[in-house]
């Protein structure tokens, strides 16, 4: 086997026995990773010098195609309603299978590590068939300085072989994509598909199974902290907001996708960002859209023009067009990943039916009831069959990543707020006037404005009502902020129609929640929206 740029001579590749004729790359910067990329054909480079690779048939994850291994450790603990499982035998033909695949490629290895709270951290070995996912998963989590690659240990390794095709069959897969999962070996292997995604998720879903064993929250959000030192956590599905919102040039980005809220504050499991990137723009994200304009930043599925210049607005390959950047290409981001204690929790909706208010203050019950939930809604066009709003419910915010039961995570975030005294928000970053295809989306200048105001504390003097629909508080005016859209029904032209639409997804809210109703207390129950007899 041959190694080139090996800095642990030590420890190779062989944790779980992998060897190949092949050459293998030990922990390449970003020049060396292009070059490779480039010399084989997997990418090219933008005209402002970004690399941009193409990920095929698979251009996002694959979640009917994850597996949890299911065994003595896990049975007890994973929610197998949502996870599907594999027996230990399938996957270790898998793993026996993989191996044998790789025994004559080159291979690209990366240690790496998961969250930034040093008696936390996960040290993951990522091995990828291609340069450029090695430098992908090289943006998106954290480089250990070098002195500390002499003595690296990988307490978790994922093996990323986009050429390996499953037998169902054989494996136990569905199709000849595979993302198995051993949370108990702290094994993943990927297989069939090149969207580079399932690798930074996979370790997202490690810690998801390990942390709440320890006392400690994993999160899906975004996250900042105020001059003061006021942190706060941005929960939402994607297309919400979570990293556009979370990038304010007044606050530090603390990071924009995955946390951990343990003992000393929050923590960034991520040393970089995953943005998406379809119709940015640098007048509406100026950041964001800067990090696309420079060498080091992983472009995917973004098309180019003929001089090579990215237009973010061409969709023809996927609308889930991203870009992947270390953190430190946004400049007020954390250099450390840690802020205190959060002092206000920020979940997002993108409601298409155009009936929730711009941002509702929640009680602790009402936020463990919406966490559940997780609720947003796709709109027509973003997916085959999609003709008008579509309710989503993804529990925590984030369901594929979730081995555990919910009410773990929620029970755990309740007691959490509790103890630190918490505000929790609400914000609909959707649609007012009307649902989708009448109404119009919610202004950004409103939403920012709102949020200011929750962050810096004001928006707790203002005054509020009691939303009909949902329980929850809405304040009545916010300076800055045109007082007509904090009433939804009040902006539609038709009010019948609005309570029409209030009480469907009222009726949604509640049948989503029926398999949570065994789970919870007689206090979250009671915080679910219940519809009354709307006002004249």
């Amino acid at each position: 086997m041959s190694e080139v740029g090996k800095r642990n001579p030590a420890c190779a590749i062989d944790r779980i026995g992998l060897k190949t004729s092949g050459v293998v790359r030990y922990n390449f910067g970003a020049a060396a990773l292009y070059e490779e990329a480039i010399r084989r054909g997997e990418a090219r480079l933008t005209a402002q010098g970004a690399l941009v690779a193409e990920t095929g048939q698979h251009t996002g994850r694959s979640p009917k195609d994850k597996f949890v291994v299911r065994d003595g450790a896990t049975e007890p603990h994973v929610w197998w309603d949502n996870n599907k499982a594999i027996s230990p035998a399938q996957f270790d033909t898998l793993l026996a299978d993989f191996l044998a695949h790789a025994a004559d490629k080159d291979l690209f290895v990366q240690d790496l590590v998961g969250g930034a709270d040093e008696d936390l951290k996960l040290p993951t070995r990522v091995i990828a068939e291609f340069a450029w996912h090695s430098l992908f998963i090289r943006n998106l989590l954290i480089r250990p300085r070098a002195a500390e690659l002499e003595t690296f240990v990988p307490e978790m390794t994922i093996i990323d072989l986009p050429s390996f095709r499953a037998d169902p069959a054989r494996h136990g897969s569905r199709t000849e994509t595979m993302i198995a999962v051993d949370l108990t070996r702290r094994i993943v292997l990927i297989g069939g598909t090149s969207y580079a995604g399932e690798m930074k998720k996979s370790v997202f879903t490690m810690l998801n199974y390990l942390l709440p064993e320890k006392g400690v929250m994993p999160m899906h959000c975004s996250a900042n902290e105020g001059p003061a030192g006021d942190a706060a956590i941005f929960f939402g599905l994607s297309g919400t907001g979570k990293t556009t919102l979370s990038a304010d040039p007044s606050r530090t980005l603390v990071g924009d996708d995955e946390h951990g809220w343990g003992p000393h504050g929050i923590f960034n499991f991520e040393g970089g960002c995953y943005a998406k990137t379809i119709r940015l723009s640098a007048e509406a994200e100026p950041e964001i859209f800067a990090t696309t304009q420079r060498f080091g930043t992983v472009l995917e599925n973004v098309v180019l023009d003929a001089d090579g210049v990215p237009d973010f607005n061409d969709g023809r390959l996927t609308e889930n067009t991203r870009c992947a950047y270390p953190l430190d290409f946004i400049p007020n981001a954390s250099k450390t990943g840690r802020a205190s204690h959060p002092k206000n929790i920020i979940m997002l909706t993108a409601d298409a039916f155009g009936v929730m208010p711009p941002i509702a203050r929640l009680t602790p019950a009402q936020a463990m009831y919406h966490f559940l939930s997780g609720y947003t809604a796709k709109v027509a066009g973003t997916e085959k069959g999609v003709t008008e709003p579509e309710a989503t419910f993804s529990t925590c915010f984030g369901a594929p990543f979730m081995p555990r039961h919910p009410s773990q995570y929620g029970n755990l975030l309740r007691e959490l707020i509790a103890r630190h005294g918490a505000d929790c928000w609400l914000v609909n970053t959707g649609w007012t006037g009307g649902a989708y295809g009448t109404g119009k989306r919610m202004p950004i200048k409103a939403t920012r404005a709102l949020l200011a105001a929750a962050l810096d504390g004001s928006l707790k003097m203002a005054k509020f009502r009691t939303d009909t629909n949902f329980g929850f508080e809405v304040p009545e005016a916010v300076p800055g902020v045109d007082s007509a859209i904090l009433d939804p029904r009040s902006t539609w032209a038709d009010k019948a129609a609005y309570d029409r639409q209030a009480a469907r997804l009222v009726g949604m809210f509640a049948v989503n929640f029926e398999k949570f109703e065994s789970h919870v207390d007689a206090v979250v129950l009671g915080a679910a929206p219940r519809m009354q007899e709307a006002a004249e």
